[in-house]
């Protein structure tokens, strides 16, 4: 049986929500999928590419086995291991940080409620979780896990999440709720009721359904890579938080002859991308930044996309005759 989520939000919730990427939260999805607790499914050649160092890490770091014994899919999981980040551009250390300074008493009551209802731990897992520096311990693993896996394809994913966060906080701050949780993932809805508006959040897991109310204090959005589904953050102790499957991981498509022959391959898969600053791009597709500004150029040059500010940034998005080539990908 699936629970319902029901989070009560005003108008003065809009200006108060805001968006953030995180590369902690990325680490620990990324050994979700590792470890065979989540299908590869668009990652599958990522995945195989890092099986050996992954097998090394859990080999090497005894935090790794706590890690992966709290993996409870549907289900609560200790929070203090990935806490919601502050912003969109936080550093892993700085979010290490926070997770290394977690009191051994909050840490032990989040072991303790991720284990309840589940079977006895083995021994050894138990073991692991009942040392006095078991946050230290999965710190440790963590970092390791970010250094040798994540990081060396870290411009990529954090391309993938920046222009998500970009899309999104637009369509929030100019159209509204609806427009904003629209394709975020098949599990969340908008409902209002002319007075109020609700975001619906069904999981998969049984359970009492739950109402929350964000009260003027806003709602973060925390794009993910890996993950495959919407989680939720409802503790009091942090921010309230959605962490949802962010839009373009999957490629985006093979250009068609037609459009190579056209403009040339490289532009090709720039207008495929789109929408985009030049710095995401470059990053997605492998370039330097000042050879796709140059492609840019050309094909806003040529009607095929346009730019508007953002911030610090300049988005790029197809035009409608852009769409019209791009459509025959």
């Amino acid at each position: 049986m699936k629970r319902l989520i029901n989070i009560e939000v005003s108008p003065q919730d809009v200006m108060a929500s805001r968006f953030a990427i995180s590369p902690l939260i990325e680490t620990m999805h990324a050994l979700w999928m590792l470890s065979g607790n989540q299908r590869a499914g668009v990652h599958r050649a990522w995945a195989d590419r890092n099986r050996r160092p992954y097998e090394r890490l859990l080999r090497d770091e005894p935090g790794m086995a706590a890690i992966i014994g709290l993996f409870r899919r549907g289900n609560y999981n200790a929070d203090f291991i990935a806490p919601p980040p502050s912003g969109v551009n936080v550093a892993f250390a700085d979010e290490l940080a926070v997770m290394r300074a977690t009191p051994l008493a909050q840490a032990r009551a989040e072991i303790a409620r991720n284990l309840h209802g589940r079977p006895l731990p083995p021994p050894e897992l138990k073991a692991v979780l009942d040392r006095p520096d078991v946050v230290e311990l999965i710190a440790n693993t963590l970092a390791a896990t970010w250094e040798e896996i994540v990081a060396p394809d870290w411009p990529r994913f954090h391309a993938i999440l920046e222009r998500d966060v970009v899309h999104r906080a637009g369509r929030l701050a100019t159209y509204g709720w609806a427009s904003a949780l629209d394709d975020l993932d098949p599990r969340v809805r908008w409902r209002t009721d002319g007075r109020s508006g609700h975001i619906q959040v069904r999981m998969d897991s049984g359970g009492e359904d739950e109402t929350h109310r964000l009260g003027g204090r806003g709602l973060l959005f925390v794009p993910s890579v890996f993950g495959p589904q919407v989680a939720a953050y409802l503790e009091d102790a942090w921010p309230y938080a959605l962490v949802y499957p962010a839009r373009g991981i999957a490629a985006q498509g093979v250009p068609s002859k037609g459009l190579v022959r056209l403009i040339g391959r490289t532009r090709a898969a720039i207008l495929l991308e789109t929408p985009a600053t030049t710095t995401q791009l470059a990053a997605l597709l492998g370039l330097s930044v000042g050879g796709t500004g140059d492609h840019v150029a050309a094909l806003r040059e040529a009607g095929l996309i346009t730019g508007s500010r953002v911030g610090r940034s300049v988005l790029y998005t197809r035009t409608p005759l852009g769409d019209a080539l791009a459509g025959g990908a």
